[in-house]
């Protein structure tokens, strides 16, 4: 008997949030590291510098936006791009072209990049505040503390802040992380040496990690300033020329950091919407 696991619209933001449970403490230094001016410290210098001065916990900061930046963000782009995907795959009775795939995970990675943009703000901002003054600091309690005050202190129109590149950014991760995703698979299980199982999964991930971050990592660096910044910058064009100044390296200064996180939060995604699938049976 054939077994068939059936996908849930909604097993996408529930994965990803347990991921981000993860993969938080190297999401925290990741924005360390793109708000910074000059490269004075690489992945695990700053992360030593963040416990050193504020303890292990604060590796955490923020995980209630990150949290709900998944269960905003994460489940609109695994809905929108599994739901149309399953569809399609019914009414050709294959699985789609890579072009089709493509599409269809920019416009999820897109529309969900723009519905997580409040959540991604208060995100990069507690996150953040680890490594600012005391005085400087914006001390939310929690993400719905954050959105209250954005909207009190600084007007709707700031929740979404960087909403551009945000948008932009989840459409190149969802081309990326989804449907390289797929394709890789399908192309390692077409060569007939392996079978659907875990460990062609963690290939398929790996690739899909690293297309994820070859992708999307500029974009990310302009976003994170943007959403970090007051009246630091102007536009998008501003913070991108700024960005610039300090050399091509300062797109890319932490692929290291960033490709991890992608290969662990795919390879988790995988496994939590593995043990989540409802089993049936042909």
């Amino acid at each position: 008997m054939q077994e068939n696991r059936v996908s849930r619209w909604y097993f996408g933001g529930v994965s990803s949030s347990a991921a981000a449970c993860v993969t938080h403490p190297l999401d925290l230094i990741k924005v360390h590291l793109q708000t910074q001016q000059e490269v004075r410290m690489r992945m695990i210098g700053m992360t030593l510098n963040v416990v050193r001065r504020e303890g292990f916990l604060a590796l955490y900061s923020g995980l209630t936006a990150s949290l709900c930046r998944q269960m905003t963000y994460s489940l609109s782009r695994f809905a929108i791009y599994e739901t149309v995907r399953d569809k399609m795959k019914r009414k050709n009775k294959g699985p789609m072209p890579f072009h089709q795939k493509v599409l269809l995970g920019a416009f999820a990675g897109f529309t969900g990049g723009f519905i997580g943009t409040p959540t991604d703000l208060v995100n990069v901002r507690m996150q953040n505040d680890v490594k600012m003054a005391a005085e400087f600091r914006r001390n939310y309690a929690h993400v719905f503390d954050g959105l209250l005050r954005i909207c009190k202190e600084e007007g709707l129109r700031k929740l979404f802040s960087g909403a551009s590149m945000a948008s932009s950014r989840g459409a190149l991760v969802s081309v990326g992380q989804l449907a390289c995703y797929d394709q890789s698979k399908e192309l390692v299980l077409a060569t007939g040496y392996l079978t659907d199982n875990i460990f062609t999964h963690f290939l398929a991930s790996v690739f899909a990690g690293g297309s994820a971050t070859i992708l999307c990592q500029p974009l990310d660096v302009v976003k994170t300033r943007l959403m970090n910044s007051e009246v630091q910058y102007g536009s998008v064009s501003h913070c991108l020329t700024e960005t610039a100044k300090l050399g091509p390296n300062a797109f890319y200064k932490v692929d290291v950091t960033f490709t991890q996180t992608c290969f662990i939060q795919r390879f988790l995604i995988m496994c939590c919407s593995n043990l989540q699938s409802i089993k049936t049976l042909k």
